[in-house]
């Protein structure tokens, strides 16, 4: 009796300091990859952007904070977790045939007097000039895309849900992208996330050529139109 109290009394220490173990490691690997972030961040590139994926997807809570004790700013955070998406993401997309995909872009970067109407599919340009949105539009479906112009991520559910796609290009603000993302990483769907430079919502302004950069993405040059390979120049 007092062998098998002992022995048990033995396990469950073995157990505690193996528990210990494990937090201080979780903890000690979440602050290097943080430190690894925070450099990438700062230097413009990503160092061992599959570590800090894998990273993410197991410790994500401890280096958001680590993220937060650091100084890190939401934004940055935000910024720097896209990017590492998109980094990800890059090969399979470049895989995906362009009949596949999909680009959705948000109401907000029409122009305040735009007379398009909304529809079951989302806002239809009419091309009337007031803003840069049609000639995207014509630019990106002359590639071969399925153009969609939405106002929230409801319609984006709905059209991935009628169109099935394998891939899409999500525009939009900080926010709203991280959310796209993490949706389509749920559904398996490949998605590259495009962040506006000016937020709100009306007139919002986005760089086009980082959309016309990622959509060329696996498509033969000598299959793009001149006018994309001379903006992108």
């Amino acid at each position: 009796m007092d062998l098998d109290f002992l022995t048990w009394n033995n396990l469950m220490y073995l157990i505690g300091e193996i528990t210990v173990l494990v937090i201080i490691g979780a903890v000690l690997t979440a602050f290097i990859l943080v430190i690894i972030s925070i450099y990438s961040i700062r230097k413009g590139r990503l160092y061992f952007p599959k570590l800090v994926k894998s990273g993410l997807v197991f410790l994500e809570g401890i280096m958001k904070t680590f993220f937060r004790l650091l100084g890190l700013e939401d934004r940055e955070m935000l910024s720097f977790l896209i990017k590492l998406h998109n980094a990800m993401n890059t090969a399979d997309f470049e895989r995906i045939p362009v009949s596949e995909r999909a680009v959705f872009i948000p109401q907000c970067l029409r122009s305040s007097g735009c007379p398009a109407h909304l529809t079951p599919e989302g806002l239809k340009c009419r091309n009337c000039g007031q803003c840069s949105v049609g000639e995207a539009r014509r630019l990106l479906e002359k590639l071969g895309y399925r153009i969609f112009i939405v106002p929230g991520s409801s319609f984006i559910k709905r059209m991935v849900k009628k169109y099935h796609p394998k891939a899409i290009i999500g525009v939009g603000c900080l926010a709203e992208v991280k959310e796209g993302i993490d949706m389509a990483d749920k559904i398996g769907l490949v998605a590259m996330g495009i962040v506006t430079i000016k937020e709100g919502c009306v007139e919002t302004l986005v760089n086009w050529v980082d959309i016309y950069e990622v959509a060329m993405l696996g498509i033969d040059p000598k299959s793009i139109p001149d006018d994309l390979h001379i903006l992108t120049q």
